[in-house]
């Protein structure tokens, strides 16, 4: 897989697949930067510190039973796993699976403009150490 675009998200959250209800999602990962500047160095130097990533989703939202709401209201403020991959397909080094614990931050149930798609986007915190694999 070389270029592509993004149209099938697999999105797998405390153990509910909604992949089918994904309209947008961000993986962030990254380190805290921590300044290792010395007396004599001309130019400021850091080493990598402790990591972290937050995973940010929009979902056309769900009322029914299984579904978006009912798998997200009950979780806010509790760790769960998740596992994302940029498609639904097999995981494969040109499709890596991302698991991890994280705690949902926060998590919009209804809102937005009359005659709008109805959406539920949800931010989750880590809540351990994020992995990748590609089998």
């Amino acid at each position: 897989m070389a270029h592509f675009v993004w149209k099938n998200p697999y999105v797998l959250i405390n153990a509910v697949d909604l992949s089918d209800h994904v309209k947008q999602a961000t993986l962030d990962y990254k380190a805290e930067l921590v300044d290792d500047t010395c007396g004599g160095d001309n130019t400021r130097t850091r080493l990598g510190g402790i990591k972290d990533w937050t995973l940010t989703l929009e979902f056309a939202q769900d009322y029914a039973a299984g579904e978006v709401d009912a798998s997200l209201f009950a979780q806010v403020g509790n760790s769960i796993a998740i596992e994302v991959r940029p498609d639904t397909g097999a995981v494969a080094a040109t499709n890596p699976k991302y698991t991890g614990n994280a705690i949902i931050e926060n998590y919009q149930p209804f809102g937005g403009q009359i005659g709008e798609q109805a959406m539920a986007p949800v931010t989750l915190q880590a809540n351990g150490d994020l992995t990748r694999a590609t089998s």
